[in-house]
């Protein structure tokens, strides 16, 4: 899970940027702003998945409840 993820907010920051600005170029700002919105939930998504990992593995780990 450790270098994959990197990987992945890349990869969607990368497409969100390039779709973003083509959009922009061909004046559609609105449409580029809701896809760079829907790029920023895709990567918090994936990063709340991380941390409801996180704390399971520490309540595990310190055996709370």
């Amino acid at each position: 899970m450790g270098i994959d993820i990197i990987f992945r907010i890349a990869a969607v920051g990368l497409i969100t940027a390039m779709v973003s600005t083509i959009l922009k170029k061909s004046d559609k700002d609105e449409i580029a702003t809701l896809v760079t919105l829907v790029g920023l939930v895709i990567v918090l998504l994936l990063v709340i998945d991380m941390l409801s990992q996180l704390f399971t593995t520490l309540q595990t780990v310190f055996g709370a409840f």
